[in-house]
């Protein structure tokens, strides 16, 4: 729901405190009923949303869009969609053959190393990663930084990046994955960053950007902000909760 749109109560008491407050959250605040039930506009604008949270948790990444991209894409040990909600163990790690096949085409050791997921949402990594990517990419790169082959994961859940760090050596890994969609968008993306990654590290050790999308952190921006945290924890040798 955009800021201007209408409330729908008939009546209020108070007009102007409702305006403040239904301009102030993206929830679906003061959209009244008629009788006992919702309106149908109301009904209407919430099935539109989760039709669109459904799709882009149980669509895919087109292939020309990792392509455009340069991305090199490779697959978690999940075989399928209905795998991947059932088993997130699976799609933290990566088959032998898939380990070897990054290590001949990716560069061993490189100072950072980026991985697209696709995680619960498509829609996200459509939608901020044309922007995002060459941002991220070149900001490291402009500070000195050995940027290794930028890979995308199908069936990717966060910690996958951790065997993806330790199978090429790289100081610091990038993880940009879709977040779980919500009524509100289903094209928020996050950034998870970890130093010296190792498949045993808690998550609590991983620094995290959130909420990258056109109505929260802009893609562009996150990428500024992503190279800043990477020089941060490539200098402390220490990210997530060891950075404090």
């Amino acid at each position: 729901m955009s800021d201007s749109r209408p409330h729908h109560i008939d009546d209020p008491d108070d007009e102007v405190a409702l305006e403040r407050i239904v301009s102030q959250s993206p929830s679906r605040l003061g959209v009244g009923r008629r009788g006992t039930r919702p309106r149908t506009s109301s009904v209407l604008s919430f099935r539109a949303d989760h039709a669109r949270a459904r799709d882009a948790v149980l669509t895919t990444v087109p292939n020309e869009v990792i392509e455009e991209n340069g991305l090199l894409a490779i697959q978690s040990r999940i075989t399928d969609q209905d795998e991947y909600l059932a088993r997130p163990d699976l799609g933290r790690q990566l088959s032998e053959e898939t380990r070897s096949t990054i290590r001949d085409a990716c560069m061993l050791d490189p100072d950072v190393q980026i991985v697209v997921c696709d995680g619960l949402s498509s829609t996200a990594v459509e939608a901020n990663i044309p922007d995002l990517l060459p941002t991220l990419a070149h900001g490291l790169e402009d500070r000195g930084f050995d940027v290794g082959k930028p890979l995308f994961v199908r069936f990717g859940r966060v910690d996958v990046m951790d065997v993806i760090g330790k199978t090429l050596g790289a100081d610091v890994v990038v993880n940009l994955i879709g977040e779980r969609p919500g009524l509100n968008t289903a094209k928020s993306l996050s950034a998870y960053l970890v130093y010296d990654p190792l498949p045993s590290k808690p998550t609590a050790k991983k620094s995290v950007i959130s909420n990258i999308h056109a109505d929260g952190i802009p893609a562009v921006e996150a990428g500024a902000q992503i190279v800043d945290l990477v020089e941060t924890i490539h200098d402390a040798q220490a990210s997530g909760v060891d950075l404090a």
